[in-house]
């Protein structure tokens, strides 16, 4: 089934990047919320970045664990390059260390093991798949 850019609208920014920004957007024919991932074009012709695209969109395609993000779809528009990917609430591991209680920052040890195991059984899933992150 082809997918295009009208069939999501757009909210908030989540990030930035370097080639691009992350967006909150919601599927219209379903009213799901995804993540947007937007690459743009220009950018990463500039920076040379389109085979790190093709594989980052590969190995998005491959995953399938509670612990990574994957790719619902992709496509393209005048633009930029575009991946959806499955959208975590929560926000990210440096938020949760430095804003939540800002006169102490950091968490108690539970959540430390709690978060390092995700990150563990996340990294192990990729390892079963053969893939070396950075």
């Amino acid at each position: 089934q082809v997918v295009g850019a009208e069939a999501f609208a757009d909210f908030r920014v989540l990030g930035k990047g370097g080639f691009g920004e992350v967006c909150a957007c919601q599927r219209r024919a379903t009213g799901k919320m995804y993540a947007n991932k937007r690459l743009n074009k220009k950018r990463l012709k500039k920076r040379q970045g389109y085979e790190a695209a093709l594989v980052e969109k590969r190995i998005l395609a491959r995953v399938h664990s509670r612990f990574i993000v994957s790719l619902a779809c992709a496509f393209q528009t005048k633009t930029d390059l575009c991946l959806v990917m499955t959208l975590m609430n929560g926000g990210d591991l440096r938020y949760h260390i430095y804003n939540v209680d800002e006169d102490n920052p950091g968490f108690p040890e539970p959540r430390t093991v709690f978060y390092t195991a995700q990150i563990l059984l996340g990294l192990e899933h990729l390892h079963q798949h053969r893939i070396v992150y950075r």
